[in-house]
């Protein structure tokens, strides 16, 4: 149910009625949250001073590096879907400002290895940590079973997102 000016609406902009109002209410929530999401990352980029490709490629690496997998500047054009020369120049900036290094590959002499440096993660520790904690605040409230429905509800709208992209 949607409250607008003082009156009740089952309706939105995208779904009727005959889709019901708790159904509708949880869709509506998750647009909210994308929507607070995106101004966050807003705000991360300005006090960071970072483009959205960076902050992205920041949040790759600091996953590979968790995960112990390398990544070459391909694997970064694939995933950002932009070309050569842009991933390039994007590198080029990051290792600029001390965001990452770059090593030469050990499998193939021809590539290089991107890593984030540790002022890349000290610096995004800092800006996000708080957030981070309030959020982890919010997940440890809800009960064990209530988390995994959760993830199954996320897992499920993913693979609809998906199916529709594809």
């Amino acid at each position: 149910m949607i409250v607008t000016g003082g009156t009740e609406s089952t309706a939105s902009y995208w779904y009727d009625e005959a889709d019901g109002a708790r159904s509708t209410a949880v869709l509506e929530a998750m647009r909210s949250y994308r929507a607070a999401e995106v101004a966050m990352r807003r705000r991360t980029q300005q006090a960071m001073d970072m483009g959205e490709n960076e902050l992205l490629v920041l949040r790759y690496l600091a996953r590979a590096r968790r995960r112990d997998e390398p990544v070459t500047p391909v694997s970064l054009s694939r995933y950002l879907g932009i070309t050569s020369a842009s991933t390039t120049a994007l590198l080029d900036r990051l290792a600029k400002s001390g965001h990452i290094t770059r090593m030469p590959n050990p499998d193939d002499r021809r590539s290089v290895i991107i890593t984030s440096s540790e002022l890349a993660e000290e610096e995004i520790r800092h800006t996000l940590s708080s957030m981070h904690g309030r959020m982890m605040d919010v997940v440890r409230s809800i009960s064990a079973e209530d988390r995994e429905t959760i993830v199954r509800f996320l897992d499920a709208l993913r693979e609809a997102v998906d199916e529709i992209d594809a």
